[in-house]
């Protein structure tokens, strides 16, 4: 079988914290596109729109664009201010249109998911909200599934998408193991929605590893995946001092462990692009 063939796109601030060293980064890795979600230790949810326009000036002085903004709407409790957060929500259109994003990514909230009959329909309405205020934007809305909000788990995700035809998936294989699901049944009811996938893989447990190395089931998605974006979410361990460690201590240590933020980036994307199912294209 041929490779199959994606474009990349990275969370930049997992590698560091500064729009500069994240430049870096991504063209020492030959990536083009950010899933942004941190500049220089700011929230993009927070960053001036001044601010926005200096990281897109940046970004293109550097040949680089964003494909999503990374956001935390919808990570509040089912219960919490929304009126307030949806405000917050139709500020953060413009960062997006300042960037040059064209998707923003979006969760279900918290505390719902215990309660989900009781909630859902307040689930369905406050999503609703976000997409009503993102018509005409030309920006697409994309649900995260997520440990512990509404959707973390495949059924609920699919009633999301049912009720809320608009809002696109963004499928994270490393969410669902650690919610319990097993991704492979998560894909097929959910494919159908997927905007594009987050390049996380993990372990029973939850512990996240390199893409291919847990039970994601990476290789089977990736093959039935139509999308053309694949956005690395490294979420690998970091320990500052591990270069000090001895040999014995080092084997002691998760076997997915690095000494720096940059180490760890460069880990995530090396998985990706050394599975046999991928390949990987100049933006």
């Amino acid at each position: 079988m041929s490779k199959l063939k994606f474009k990349l796109a990275a969370f930049a601030d997992e590698a560091a914290s500064s729009i500069d060293e994240q430049i870096k980064a991504m063209k020492e890795n030959e990536i083009s596109m950010l899933e942004i979600r941190g500049v220089d230790g700011q929230n993009i949810a927070d960053i001036s729109a001044q601010k926005a326009k200096e990281t897109r000036k940046k970004l293109e002085d550097a040949g680089l664009a964003v494909w999503s903004l990374s956001s935390p709407f919808g990570k509040i409790g089912i219960n919490d201010d929304f009126s307030a957060h949806l405000d917050k929500f139709k500020k953060n259109l413009e960062t997006a249109q300042i960037l040059g994003a064209k998707h923003i990514r979006l969760f279900s909230f918290y505390g719902a998911n215990g309660e989900a009959e009781k909630y859902k329909a307040k689930v369905f309405s406050q999503l609703q909200a976000f997409v009503d205020a993102a018509k005409g934007s030309g920006i697409v809305l994309c649900h995260e599934n997520e440990k512990g909000i509404y959707g973390d788990v495949a059924s609920r995700c699919l009633e999301i998408h049912q009720a809320v035809p608009e809002l696109k998936a963004i499928f994270d294989p490393a969410n669902f193991i650690q919610s319990g699901q097993d991704t492979l049944e998560a894909w097929k009811m959910l494919s159908p929605y997927v905007e594009y996938l987050h390049i996380k893989d993990a372990l029973s447990d939850g512990s996240v590893v390199p893409a291919g190395k847990g039970q994601g089931n990476l290789p089977y998605i990736l093959s039935n995946y139509k999308g053309e974006v694949l956005t690395i979410e490294p979420h690998l361990a970091v320990f500052e001092g591990f270069d000090k460690l001895e040999d014995k201590q080092k084997s002691q240590m998760n076997k997915y462990t690095y000494p720096s933020s940059r180490a760890a980036f460069d880990a995530a994307v090396e998985a990706l692009k050394e599975l046999k199912e991928v390949n990987y294209e100049a933006n």
